[in-house]
């Protein structure tokens, strides 16, 4: 039998949660990310705002998830060679954990990144041989 956990009895207190996770890409899409040129527009920003809609979302991603109050929503992106890292940290006043929220935050905006790019990375089979979405973890879990 499945069933949400009961949180009733628990107290409300500040939750925040870290995740990380990267994407590898080929340097020229790297490139083309950098300088702006990627035909379906501002990849770390659309990606950004991809994240919050999925922290937002999450209990509709991962149905025994609480309905959690979200505070704030913290997306940052760092490229390094030929990988996009992608951190999204996750406030709450509540009486659970927002981890998943986090997690939840960085694999969509590391999609999203998949999506955008996409067309740059196929080969002639229609394959993606170089993108690999990697590390997706949480960094750090605070309470109170």
């Amino acid at each position: 039998m499945t069933e949400m956990v009961d949180i009733g009895s628990k107290e409300v207190v500040l939750r925040t949660a870290r995740a990380r996770g990267e994407i590898s890409l080929k340097k020229s899409t790297i490139e083309a990310v950098k300088k702006g040129e990627i035909k379906k527009g501002d990849v770390l920003g659309t990606s950004q705002t991809v994240a919050i809609l999925a922290v937002k979302n999450t209990p509709n991603l991962l149905p025994l998830c609480h309905n959690i109050p979200i505070d704030s929503v913290d997306v940052f992106f760092d490229i390094v060679d030929e990988t996009i890292s992608c951190e999204c940290e996750v406030k709450a006043h509540y009486k659970t954990g927002v981890e998943m929220e986090s997690l939840a935050g960085v694999t969509a905006a590391l999609l999203n990144i998949w999506d955008m790019v996409k067309y740059l990375e196929k080969d002639e089979g229609g394959q993606y041989p170089n993108i690999v979405i990697k590390n997706i973890w949480v960094v750090s879990k605070k309470k109170g």
